[in-house]
C-alpha cells in the first residue's frame, strides 16, 4: 500500500469521527442538555446544533410534551377513620429542562410522593360522604400544593384527576342500602303526591258536580216557579173572565181541604177561619136552587086555573118534588166530607207529633 495514502485514510477518518462528534440533531418538542467537562453548559432547542467533540457531552434529554402519570392506589384514612383507596392521574409538563434534571434527582417519584402526602392531608379533614362528594375541592386543592411545589423542579402541574375512590366492602354495603332506602323514600313520596293530587281532583271534579247540579236545580226551580206563576196568572185571568161568583170559589176552597193534611212533614195542620163560611156559601148555594124551584113549578098551576096558555113565553115545568131534597142531601153531604176531612187531617197530624215526641201522648194520656 502507497505510504501516502495511509495518512489520508486516516485524516479522513478523524474528520468524520471530528464532523460526527460536532453536529448534534435534536427532535421537535425534545431538548438535550449540554455538560462541558461535566458543567452544565446549555440546552439545545430542536434542529441542527454544534457543540465541541469530546468537551461537550448529553447529559439528559427530555420530553417537552404533556405528560401523562398514573400512581398506584394509596390507602388513606378519613376524618371518620375508614380507609379508602384513592387513585389519582397527573397531567404535568416540563417547563425548564435544566431545573428538571438538575434541582430534583427523580420528578416523577417526588411528585407521587408529594401526592400522596396531600392526598392525606385534604381527606384527613374530610368524612367519607364527603370524600366522594367533593372531587372537584380536591382536585383543586392538590393542583395548588402540586404546582406550587413543583414550579423549581421546572415543571407545570396542568391538571390532577381523582380516578377511583374505593372504600371498604362493608362501606359499599351499607351505601347500597342507604340508596336503596332513599330510593324506596322517593318512590313512597312521589307515590304519596300522585294519591294526593288524584285526591284533590276528584274533590274538584265533584265540587264541580255539585256546583253544576245546584245550578241545574235552582234554573229547573226558577222554571217551575215561572210556570206555575204563569198558570195561577191564566186561572186567575179565566175566573175573572168567567165571573165566577163566590159559590163555586167557596166549593173549590173545600175541595182543597183534604190536600192540606197529605204531607208526611206536617206535624200540626190549622183549620182555616174561612172554612165555616165556605160551608155556608156551598150550602146556600143548594139552598137556593131549591128556594128557586117552588115559584117555578107554582106557576102552571096558576096558568092552569086561568086555561089559557101565556102567549110568547116559555113552556110549562112540572115541579119536582125532589128537588129540595136533593140540594139539603148535597149541601149535607158537603159538610160531611169537609168534617170528616178536617177529623182525618187532625188525626194524622196528632200521629206525626207523636212519631217525632214519644213522650208527648203518654204526657197528654196521663
Amino acid at each position: 500500500m502507497d505510504p501516502v495514502v495511509i495518512p489520508i485514510l486516516v485524516a479522513a477518518i478523524v474528520v468524520v469521527f471530528f464532523v460526527a462528534a460536532t453536529v448534534r440533531i435534536v427532535p421537535q418538542a425534545r431538548r438535550y442538555n449540554i455538560e462541558r467537562f461535566g458543567r452544565y453548559r446549555r440546552t439545545l432547542q430542536p434542529g441542527l446544533n454544534f457543540v465541541l467533540p469530546v468537551a461537550d457531552r448529553v447529559n439528559t434529554k427530555l420530553d417537552v410534551r404533556e405528560q401523562v402519570y398514573s400512581s398506584d392506589p394509596k390507602p388513606v384514612i378519613t376524618e371518620d377513620n375508614l380507609v379508602v383507596n384513592i387513585d389519582t392521574v397527573l397531567y404535568y409538563q416540563i417547563t425548564d429542562p435544566r431545573a428538571a434534571a438538575y434541582e430534583v434527582a427523580d420528578y416523577l417519584q417526588a411528585i407521587d410522593q408529594l401526592t400522596v402526602t396531600t392526598l392525606r392531608n385534604v381527606i384527613g379533614s374530610m368524612d367519607l360522604e364527603g370524600t366522594l362528594t367533593s372531587r372537584e375541592e380536591i382536585n383543586a386543592r392538590l393542583r395548588a400544593v402540586l404546582d406550587d411545589a413543583t414550579g423549581k423542579w421546572g415543571i407545570r402541574v396542568n391538571r390532577v384527576e381523582i380516578k377511583a375512590i374505593d372504600p371498604p366492602n362493608t362501606i359499599k354495603e351499607a351505601m347500597e342500602k342507604q340508596m336503596r332506602a332513599e330510593r324506596d323514600k322517593r318512590a313512597a313520596i312521589l307515590h304519596a303526591e300522585g294519591e294526593r293530587q288524584a285526591k284533590i281532583l276528584t274533590a274538584e271534579g265533584t265540587k264541580q258536580k255539585d256546583i253544576l247540579e245546584a245550578q241545574g236545580t235552582q234554573q229547573a226551580m226558577i222554571l217551575r216557579a215561572d210556570g206555575e206563576s204563569k198558570a195561577v196568572e191564566l186561572v186567575f185571568q179565566s175566573v175573572h173572565r168567567n165571573n165566577a161568583d163566590a159559590k163555586v170559589l167557596a166549593y173549590k176552597y173545600l175541595e182543597t181541604l183534604p190536600h192540606l193534611a197529605q204531607s208526611e212533614n206536617n206535624t200540626f195542620w190549622v183549620i182555616p177561619g174561612e172554612l165555616t163560611e165556605a160551608v155556608r156559601a156551598v150550602t146556600s148555594a143548594f139552598g137556593d136552587r131549591s128556594e128557586m124551584g117552588s115559584p117555578v113549578s107554582a106557576q102552571p098551576e096558576e096558568a092552569a086555573g086561568d086555561g089559557t096558555p101565556d102567549e110568547g113565553g116559555a113552556p110549562e115545568i112540572e115541579a119536582d118534588p125532589t128537588l129540595a131534597l136533593d140540594a139539603a142531601a148535597a149541601a149535607d153531604e158537603v159538610a160531611k166530607q169537609a168534617a170528616v176531612a178536617v177529623s182525618d187531617a187532625k188525626a194524622e197530624a196528632e200521629a206525626a207529633g207523636e212519631a217525632q215526641v214519644p213522650g208527648r201522648g203518654r204526657a197528654s194520656g196521663g
